[in-house]
């Protein structure tokens, strides 16, 4: 009676546990995933591994070459142009909605942290990206609505994956980021969704400007793809 139970959460937990790891660049590129050795790490059997890997696999985390193993995906710039669009869809949404119901109180309590750290005299960088994915995530539980909120997590683990190789965006930058948040919860706490919607927008396109620039990625590729073929 108790296997069943006890193999449902144990993928469950490997899913969450490999997820959190891949997602926080624990693994170099060119490193196979083993099955064993993360059965040994995570003290859980190899056949949740097994399924989680494949899960993993399937949500765009990892990629599965026959013969030679499982590693983590490499983003390319296409990857980084898509997971960008559907940020652009599902956010400015997850804005507007939010903006027609109003702040919930983590909202408020999320725009008064940024509000601290834009106030204080020196900038933690790692602080304010925390609390901005915090902002984006609690907009989403500010929308009421379950289905898109749960669009955005596997988005959220592909945006994490992709942010890896920039682990430090400028002062500059996030400064700048932190003044984003706070303009979108302006409108949202106005309840004004069309405007809420344009500024996730703009925010979410200097973002994307930005690490296309850190990533020493050519900016005239987008999203003109046709450009250099004239």
């Amino acid at each position: 009676m108790s296997g069943m139970p006890t193999t449902s959460l144990d993928r469950d937990r490997a899913y969450s546990l490999l997820r959190d790891l891949v997602v926080s660049g624990e693994f170099a590129p060119d490193e196979p995933l083993s099955e064993r050795s993360l059965s040994t790490r995570l003290a859980l059997g190899r056949t949740p591994i097994r399924e989680a890997l494949k899960a993993l696999a399937h949500d765009g985390l990892l990629t599965i070459h026959p013969m030679r193993g499982t590693f983590v995906r490499q983003m390319s710039f296409d990857d980084l142009r898509e997971i960008h669009e559907l940020r652009l869809a599902l956010e400015g949404m997850a804005a507007y909605l939010a903006a027609t119901r109003g702040p919930t109180e983590p909202l408020r309590h999320c725009a008064e942290e940024l509000r601290r750290i834009q106030s204080g005299a020196t900038l933690d960088v790692e602080e304010a990206q925390q609390v901005g994915w915090a902002f984006h995530d609690e907009l989403f539980r500010a929308t009421g609505n379950g289905r898109l909120a749960q669009a955005y997590d596997n988005l959220r683990a592909q945006s994490g994956l992709a942010l890896q190789k920039m682990r430090q965006y400028s002062i500059e930058r996030t400064r700048q980021a932190v003044s984003e948040h706070l303009e979108i919860y302006a409108a949202v706490a106005a309840k004004d969704p069309d405007a809420a919607q344009q500024r996730m927008w703009r925010h979410l396109s200097s973002a994307f400007e930005a690490r296309l620039t850190a990533l020493g990625a050519i900016r005239t590729q987008y999203p003109g793809q046709g450009d250099n073929s004239a």
